[in-house]
């Protein structure tokens, strides 16, 4: 067994790093968000977890507009086998 394998066997379950999005990603975040009112998030990384669906913690920039007051926050949303992605948390950092 290559130190390649025996590094993802052991990840299986557990959190990836944060990366950049993909375009999955994005659609995920968009969809969950979609009708969220108040304040902005824009998401600059992202981190998973396969469970039974996939966890998601999105790395983001938040502000309320107008203002320009700018500050970082992780967006939980777990995006079920069938059905929406939702919100499970918002934490400010």
């Amino acid at each position: 067994m290559s130190t390649q394998n025996s590094l993802e066997a052991t990840l299986v379950g557990g959190w990836t790093p944060f990366h950049p999005l993909t375009a999955q990603d994005q659609a995920v975040f968009d969809k969950a968000m979609k009708g969220f009112v108040g304040v902005k998030y824009t998401p600059q990384s992202v981190s998973t977890q396969v469970v039974a669906g996939t966890n998601y913690r999105f790395k983001c920039t938040a502000s309320i507009p107008p203002a320009e007051v700018v500050w970082e926050a992780i967006v939980e949303i777990f995006q079920p086998l069938e059905g929406n992605p939702y919100i499970t948390g918002i934490i400010r950092l």
